[in-house]
C-alpha cells in the first residue's frame, strides 16, 4: 500500500506509522516527493486500509493490488530517472526525455580492442559502454568471459572515455568484483531473470541494475521480477526489452516492440531495448533500434565490434562502429520527432570556460546561446561569479538540449527585456522541454555599442548585423540611419560575423566587450533608446539536477508557475484570485498559444515571495494544489532566488 502523509506531519507521528506497520512485518520506504511524502509498504500479511488511514499524520492510503507494488505506477506516478557518474564529472541520466546508447563487444576480449571500441563508440555518441566478463554461455566449450581482469579492463576503458560501464553478473559471488573495480551498472540477463537469490544479493549491493526480460517472460513476471529488486533496496533499476522465443524462426528471437508503451502505462522504471540479441542479424538491428526509440524507449543497448569476424562471441549481431556512427545520426534526428533528446558525454577537454585558466577545466558548465562577449555570458560570469564554465551553443533550443543530456550542468536563458518585451522562444521551449527548471535568475544591464573593423565610419556602413532584441532596443539610433538589418543568433555572433567579412561596409550592434574579442572598433557607445534597459535571464537545470546554484543558499523570492485553463469566461480570473487569497504579488503574466489547440494558452506567472511564510517550499505547494483545482494543467517550473538589479 502507498501511505500519502500529511504536509504538517511531525515526525513522531511518522515514527509512529513506520513502527505499526514494522510491528505487522511490513517493510516500509519513504519517498519524499515536490507535492506530497509518501511511505510505500510491502508485507505478506493483509491489512485494513482504514487501521493506517487513522493514524495521525495519515492523508490517504491507496492500496496496491498487484503482485509488483514498487515497480507499479501507482507507487510512482512520476518516471524515475536513474542517475551515473562519469569520469568526466558529469551525471548521466536515463529516464524522462533522454535518449541513451549503450554500445560496446559482446564480450570483453584483450585491452587494445576494448580500447579501441570505447574510443569509437563514444566518438559516435554513445554514452555507456557495455561488455561481458563473466559470460554465461549454451555450450561449456564457447568462450567464457575474462573473468575478473575482463571487468578491470572493461573499467579503464570506460573511464578513459568518460563512459558508465555495464557489464552482466552471473553469480552473487562475482559482487564483491564488481564493487572492486567501481562497476557502474549490473546488467541480469535474460537467463537469470527468474533467479531470485541472485536478485536479491544485487538488489541489497543498490548498485544501479538493468534487468532483461526472460525468454518466454510475461510483462507481469518480468516486474515480479524487478520487484525483488526494489523490494531488497536497490533504487536504480532499468527494464531491458530483449526479444522473446516464439515460433517465429527468421531471427534469433521476436523483439516484442509493443511491451515499451503497454510497460508505460504499469511502471515508473526507465526501458530500453537491446536489438542486438533480439533479432541476431547484424543488418536487421538498426532499423529495430530506431523502431524502438519511435515506440518510446528510454535508449538502445547494442553490440559493437570493430573485427566482428574475429569475436569470440555473437560475431554475426555486432554492429560495425560506421554502422553504430550511422545509426546514431539517425536518432539524433528521429529524437526531437519522439519528444526527447539524445544524452552525449562531455568531452573531457572542457568546454570554452570563462577566464582560460587550466583549473576551469574542472568547473560545472552553464550553456549559452551565442558567442564569446555574449550578454548571455557576461550574465554567467555575474551570477555565478566565475566559478562556472561557460559553453557556447548555436540557439536557445541548443541550450535545453545540453541540460537535458547532461552536457552543461546549467542554462543561461533571456526571457524579456525592460523595453523590447519577451523572448516568447524561450517561453515555447519551457513548455516544450518538461524536464527542466528554474533554479535561479538575474537581470543584467544592456548597454549597446556600434562596433565595426578598424578605419570604418558611419558614412560607410550599408549592413548592420545584431539580434532583433538589439534592433529592437537602439530602434530610435537606428531611425537616422539607412542601413540594412540583418538577423543574427546573439549580439556577439552578430559581431563576429562583421569581424570575419573585415570590411568597412559591415557593423554590428553588440557590448562594448566583444570589440576586444573580435579585433573591432567601437563608433559610438550607449546608443540603447532608454538608459534602464535591463535583460532578465533565468538559470535552468534538469529536473532531476542533484547540484545547487549560489543562490538557493538563500531564501527564495520567486516561483514561477505555467498553466492552461478551460476556454470559458472567468477561468483566468479564478486562478488569479487564488494568487490574491494567498497574497502573491505577480511581477510578470504572459502568455502563449498551446500548438495544435485553437483559443487555449499557457499562462506563466511569476509570483514574488516575501517574507518568511510565503518562501517557505510548503506554502509554494499549497498554491500549487490550490491552482489545481481551477486549470487544465499546470507546472512549478521553479521556486528560487532572483539576484536584484546589476548596474
Amino acid at each position: 500500500m502507498v501511505i500519502v502523509l500529511k504536509k504538517d506531519i511531525s515526525d513522531t507521528d511518522k515514527k509512529r506509522i513506520k513502527d505499526f506497520l514494522g510491528d505487522r512485518n511490513f517493510k516500509t520506504n519513504e519517498v519524499p516527493g515536490e507535492e506530497a511524502t509518501i511511505i510505500a509498504a510491502v508485507g505478506q500479511l493483509k491489512i485494513d486500509p482504514s487501521d493506517v488511514t487513522i493514524l495521525p499524520g495519515v492523508e490517504k492510503v491507496i492500496p496496491i493490488s498487484k503482485g509488483y507494488k514498487l515497480a507499479s505506477r501507482e507507487f510512482n506516478p512520476v518516471n524515475t530517472v536513474v542517475e551515473l557518474n562519469s569520469s568526466f564529472d558529469q551525471k548521466i541520466r536515463v529516464g524522462g526525455q533522454r535518449i541513451v546508447a549503450i554500445a560496446g563487444p559482446c564480450a570483453v576480449e584483450e585491452r587494445d580492442r576494448m580500447f579501441e571500441i570505447a574510443n569509437a563508440v563514444s566518438k559516435s555518441g554513445a554514452c555507456m559502454l557495455r561488455g561481458g566478463a563473466y559470460k554465461p554461455r549454451t555450450s561449456p566449450y564457447s568462450f567464457q568471459g575474462l573473468g575478473e581482469e575482463g571487468v578491470k579492463i572493461l573499467k579503464e576503458a570506460g573511464d578513459k572515455y568518460g563512459l558508465p560501464v555495464v557489464t552482466e553478473i552471473v553469480a552473487s559471488e562475482h559482487l564483491s568484483i564488481m564493487k572492486k573495480y567501481g562497476v557502474d551498472v549490473l546488467q541480469i540477463g535474460a537467463r537469470n531473470m527468474q533467479n531470485f537469490d541472485l536478485l536479491k544479493e544485487v538488489g541489497k549491493s543498490k548498485i544501479p541494475v538493468i534487468l532483461k526480460r526472460g525468454l518466454c517472460a510475461t510483462l507481469e513476471e518480468w516486474l515480479m521480477s524487478a520487484e525483488y529488486l526494489l523490494s531488497s533496496g536497490s533504487e536504480n533499476v532499468i527494464l531491458c526489452e530483449r526479444g522473446i522465443r516464439t515460433y517465429e524462426k527468421a531471427t534469433r528471437n521476436t523483439l516484442d516492440l509493443s511491451a515499451v508503451p503497454v510497460l508505460r502505462g504499469m511502471t515508473h522504471l526507465p526501458i530500453i531495448v537491446d536489438p542486438s540479441h533480439a533479432v541476431g542479424i547484424r543488418d536487421k538491428i538498426s532499423p529495430m533500434a530506431l523502431a524502438a526509440i519511435a515506440a518510446g524507449a528510454d535508449g538502445i543497448v547494442v553490440e559493437v565490434h570493430n573485427c566482428p569476424e574475429k569475436a569470440l562471441s555473437d560475431g554475426p549481431q555486432a554492429l560495425l562502429p560506421e554502422m553504430f556512427d550511422k545509426l546514431m545520426h539517425d536518432i539524433e534526428a528521429l529524437a526531437p520527432v519522439v519528444g526527447k533528446n539524445v544524452v552525449h558525454v562531455r568531452s573531457s577537454s572542457a568546454a570554452p570556460v570563462i577566464g582560460g585558466d587550466k583549473k576551469t577545466s574542472e568547473k560545472k558548465v552553464c550553456a549559452y546561446s551565442g558567442k564569446r562577449g555574449a550578454y548571455a555570458e557576461q550574465a554567467v560570469g555575474r551570477y555565478f561569479d566565475g566559478e562556472v564554465a561557460a559553453k557556447p551553443v548555436d540557439s536557445f533550443q541548443q541550450i535545453f538540449k545540453a541540460v537535458l543530456s547532461g552536457e552543461a550542468d546549467y542554462g543561461m536563458i533571456p526571457i524579456e527585456n525592460s523595453l523590447a518585451g519577451s523572448v516568447y522562444q524561450n517561453y515555447d521551449n519551457l513548455s516544450r522541454f518538461d524536464d527542466v527548471s528554474i533554479v535561479g535568475a538575474l537581470h543584467l544591464r544592456i548597454q549597446h555599442a556600434l562596433l565595426a573593423p578598424k578605419g570604418t565610419t558611419l558614412s560607410s556602413i550599408k549592413k548592420v548585423y545584431s539580434h532583433p532584441q538589439a534592433f529592437a532596443q537602439c530602434s530610435k539610433f537606428l531611425a537616422d540611419h539607412k542601413w540594412e538589418k540583418i538577423d543574427a543568433v546573439s549580439t556577439a555572433t552578430g559581431a563576429k560575423i562583421v569581424s570575419d567579412y573585415g570590411t568597412k561596409d559591415n557593423a554590428a550592434i553588440a557590448s562594448a566587450v566583444t570589440a576586444k574579442y573580435y579585433n573591432l572598433e567601437i563608433l559610438q557607445e550607449d546608443i540603447q533608446d532608454d538608459p534602464r534597459d535591463f535583460t532578465r535571464f533565468v538559470i535552468i537545470s534538469a529536473n532531476d539536477e542533484k547540484n545547487r546554484v549560489k543562490s538557493e543558499n538563500k531564501n527564495p523570492n520567486m516561483a514561477t508557475f505555467m498553466f492552461s485553463t478551460e476556454n470559458r469566461a472567468g477561468a483566468l480570473f479564478e486562478c488569479l484570485g487564488i494568487f490574491q487569497r494567498f497574497g502573491l504579488s505577480l511581477s510578470r503574466l504572459e502568455s502563449r498559444p498551446l500548438p495544435g489547440e485553437p483559443w487555449h494558452y499557457w499562462f506563466y506567472a511569476d509570483a514574488e515571495l516575501n517574507g518568511e511564510k510565503q518562501q517557505n517550499t510548503e506554502f509554494v505547494y499549497g498554491v500549487l494544489e490550490e491552482l489545481k483545482k481551477s486549470v487544465e494543467e499546470i507546472r512549478l517550473l521553479g521556486v528560487y532566488s532572483e539576484a536584484g538589479y546589476s548596474i
